[in-house]
């Protein structure tokens, strides 16, 4: 039997991990996000900073690396490759082994033969989104539209790197929410309600 699992993919400052750690306190379920983290360092290694910096972005970042990945071609993986085998490993494991809800990560592609997906993506206006990353994590010297822009470009790029899909594409999730319009609880109702 296949386990039921809600994916959270969702813009940066959307209160896309928020909304998933929410819908799981109300469903019972354990809610994976710093905890694949966590799992991640322990496989690797690695420190759970340098995982949370490095593990969503590519070092594949250029177009030019996109066309001609030469470490693939030769056989050598950069240490983002050898992360993301790491967190497919991690993701795959939980698939197996229980029902729950997954924030971000690709989860939605790597589990999508695996388990029965709730596919989600969460999105918001812009400056919904800058205000919330004002209010949640703090100002910085980079200027908020800009952190806005990077962030999800890294992510747009990650997820299409390894999943060679299109990051945020409505017609690849089951629901599309828009939170500034709805608001986090009533985001929080449909997800659980889907489900």
């Amino acid at each position: 039997m296949k386990h039921r699992i809600i994916t959270i993919s969702r813009e940066f400052g959307s209160g896309g991990r928020t909304i998933g750690q929410e819908v799981a306190k109300r469903l019972g379920l354990p809610c994976y996000d710093q905890e694949l983290i966590e799992r991640m360092a322990e496989e690797s290694g690695l420190s759970a900073d340098y995982i949370k910096n490095e593990s969503e972005s590519t070092s594949h970042s250029s177009w030019t690396a996109m066309a001609f990945p030469s470490g693939r071609a030769i056989g050598v993986p950069s240490n983002q490759d050898l992360l993301w085998s790491i967190q497919r490993k991690v993701i795959l494991e939980l698939g197996e082994k229980e029902d729950c809800v997954i924030v971000g990560r690709c989860a939605d592609v790597i589990l999508e033969n695996t388990a029965d997906l709730l596919k989600v993506f969460i999105h918001a206006d812009f400056e919904a989104r800058a205000r919330r990353i004002v209010e949640k994590y703090g100002e910085t010297e980079v200027p908020t539209e800009k952190r806005l822009r990077e962030k999800d470009k890294r992510r747009s790029m990650y997820y299409q790197f390894y999943t060679d899909r299109e990051w945020g594409n409505i017609n690849q999730y089951h629901v599309v929410l828009n939170s500034s319009v709805l608001g986090i609880e009533k985001c929080v109702d449909v997800i659980a309600s889907l489900y």
